[in-house]
């Protein structure tokens, strides 16, 4: 019964995102749409991904309470700087 009810509020929240989706698209060309979209979910991609591997080094050089997602933005960006 829980999974149904998950369900209806997913498939709910889906054409809830499409239709404000739909709005802020406006008269954008699809194409143009969904090559800005792409470009988000890339950017999350990659943000994910390096936010894996920094926790990864930290864990493995002993500091298991690291988590970068939870650092402050000064502290994010003095990282920042270093990685780059």
């Amino acid at each position: 019964m829980t999974d149904t009810k998950k369900e209806q509020e997913r498939d709910e929240l889906h054409r809830a995102i499409w239709a404000i989706a739909d709005d802020l698209r406006g008269s954008v060309d699809g194409w143009d749409f969904k090559s800005y979209i792409l470009g988000f979910m890339f950017y999350r991609y990659i943000s994910e991904n390096l936010t894996t591997k920094i926790n990864k080094d930290e864990w493995d050089a002993g500091d298991l309470d690291f988590d970068y997602a939870k650092l402050s933005d000064e502290e994010a960006e003095m990282a920042r700087e270093d990685m780059v």
